[in-house]
Order: C-alpha cells, then sequence, then structure tokens
C-alpha cells in the first residue's frame, strides 16, 4: 500500500463546512481596505502642508519651533499607523477566512475604533481628501463586518 498525495490545503473535516460566500467577500473587502492604506499614506504625506495652518489656528502664540514639533507630532503617527493598519486588515482577513470566531468580534472592534476615528476627523474638518478616503475605508470596513456577522456567516464561526 502507499501513502496518498499530500493536498495542498488543509481538509474539511467531517463537521467542517466550507468557506462561505459572505465570509469570501469580506475577506475581499478586508484586502481592499489594507489596499486603501495606501492612498491614506499618499495623501497624508502630500498633504502635510495643511497641518501647520490649521495648528498655528489652533495654536497661535507657537513659536516655529513649537510649530514644527505640532507638524511632526501629527505627521509621525499617521507614516507609522498605515502600515500597521494594513497589517491589521490582512490579519482579520486571515483569521476570519479561517473561521476563527474570536476575529469576528476584533473584527467589529477594530471597526469601532474606525467608526471613532472617522467622527474624529469630520470634527477636526480636515482635508476633503483625507476624509473621503476615511470614508470610503469606513465603508469597506462596515461592508466587512455586515457580511460576517450575516446569518450565512453564523455557522462557518461554530466549533466543529
Amino acid at each position: 500500500m502507499y501513502e496518498p498525495y499530500p493536498a495542498t490545503e488543509p481538509a474539511l473535516g467531517p463537521d467542517r463546512i466550507p468557506r462561505p460566500r459572505t465570509v469570501r467577500n469580506a475577506m475581499r473587502l478586508m484586502y481592499l481596505g489594507a489596499a486603501l492604506e495606501v492612498p491614506a499614506l499618499i495623501v497624508a504625506v502630500v498633504t502635510r502642508s495643511t497641518f501647520k495652518p490649521a495648528i498655528l489656528q489652533a495654536h497661535p502664540g507657537y513659536t516655529t519651533a513649537q510649530l514644527h514639533t505640532a507638524e511632526i507630532a501629527r505627521t509621525v503617527p499617521l507614516l507609522i499607523g498605515a502600515p500597521i493598519v494594513a497589517a491589521l486588515w490582512l490579519w482579520m482577513a486571515w483569521a476570519n477566512g479561517r473561521g476563527l470566531a474570536w476575529a469576528r468580534i476584533v473584527s467589529a472592534v477594530f471597526f469601532g475604533i474606525a467608526t471613532v476615528d472617522v467622527a474624529v476627523a469630520f470634527a477636526r474638518s480636515g482635508n476633503a481628501a483625507s476624509l473621503a478616503i476615511g470614508v470610503l475605508t469606513w465603508l469597506v470596513g462596515l461592508g466587512a463586518v455586515v457580511l460576517l456577522f450575516s446569518k450565512e456567516s453564523g455557522p462557518f464561526y461554530r466549533p466543529s
């Protein structure tokens, strides 16, 4: 007797159901969310000059050194944050694609954080390009979370 050739993907167990269409589409949206971080980063770098007038308006007594420090303090988190957020999108796509129940909850928590972030961006009334990308990314997250918590997705996350 001989051993069968190993499969490239793990075989589905007898109790494991295949990945539903809603989860596949949520994963696609998560990949899109990760990809949207690239234009978000580009817009943040290109529109960095808009920070200075906004900082001066909020703090008219700042010296040149304070203004420069405040500008850097607003730019660096954007530069560091975009790759981290892209990695989180990819991690959630991977984890949800494997049917890990905690991943749906974490995705919803990240979406809640994104909702607060978009609300703060509107309150700050930042530049239009950043707001547009922020809203588009938020809509992608909304679509992913709705798909993950749909009735069709539920059985995929139940333990086998």
